[in-house]
């Protein structure tokens, strides 16, 4: 069966050739780019990959565009930050040769501040990635953190993904704000106030669904760095809300 791997990219320059070196077992390498202002551009093509570019307006659009642009067969999105690892390849490789499934689910090995997190939430971390094509799209309504809705069954793979996410606190806390405050958008879409008391505990039930429910303990003061930082965004995804309401009532 064909296999297209697809990255989507902007200003990927740190990471690019590394990941596009992890796929050379596809049959063919899809980079769509938001118009890099780095060196991305230049480096997917000394690489050799094809490399298309479209106007950046949410993840599940661009993720449909690039679906468009591959071949039958199967797709297999990588985001440039991930590497395809030997064992994963062979299980790609023997699933898609005789399943039925419209696509997989793949888990993930988060690096985060260069460390192995296995608790927390961040492992298996799965995500829907090995997509049979014609069988599977992304929900244009999720803006952030995209669905993919599949016409079939989904399976399951076993070898994971490598993820180098968040190299650094500043970046971690970058994308934690925009999530929020995307969070914080969608409960005041569906109508939800914030009482007093979910400024306590809502974060409080974030950080111990993290660092017990999911075994953050497990990655000693790292687990419990990482649910003391997700408890805190938590609180502020309720501020956000709060604020949200009170620019609706023009109360400043």
């Amino acid at each position: 069966m064909q296999l297209t791997a697809i990255i989507l990219t902007y200003n990927e320059a740190a990471h690019i050739q590394a990941c596009i070196e992890s796929l050379r077992f596809a049959d063919s390498i899809i980079v769509l780019d938001s118009f890099s202002t780095d060196d991305t551009i230049t480096l997917v093509r000394t690489a050799g990959a094809a490399i298309y570019q479209q106007k950046f307006e949410d993840y599940p659009q661009q993720r449909n565009a690039a679906l468009s642009k591959a071949s039958d067969g199967w797709v297999l999105f990588v985001d440039a930050d991930e590497r395809v690892t030997a064992e994963l390849v062979a299980e790609i490789r023997e699933k898609i040769s005789r399943t039925e499934f419209a696509g997989f689910r793949i888990p993930r090995n988060n690096y985060i501040f260069g460390r192995l997190t296995r608790g927390a939430g961040w492992y298996p971390d799965y995500q829907t990635r090995l997509l049979r094509t014609g069988k599977a799209h992304y929900d244009p309504t999720r803006k952030v953190h995209e669905v993919v809705i599949l016409d079939g069954d989904e399976g399951t793979l076993e070898n994971p993904l490598i993820h180098y996410n968040y190299r650094d606190g500043k970046q971690f806390a970058e994308k934690q704000r925009r999530y929020s405050a995307y969070d914080a958008r969608i409960l005041f879409t569906q109508g939800v106030k914030p009482k007093p008391r979910n400024y306590v505990l809502q974060p409080l039930r974030q950080f111990w669904w993290r660092f017990v429910t999911l075994k953050g303990y497990q990655d000693g003061l790292h687990g419990l760095r990482l649910s003391l930082l997700m408890g805190w965004y938590e609180f502020r995804k309720y501020q956000q809300l709060g604020k949200l309401w009170r620019n609706e009532r023009g109360v400043t």
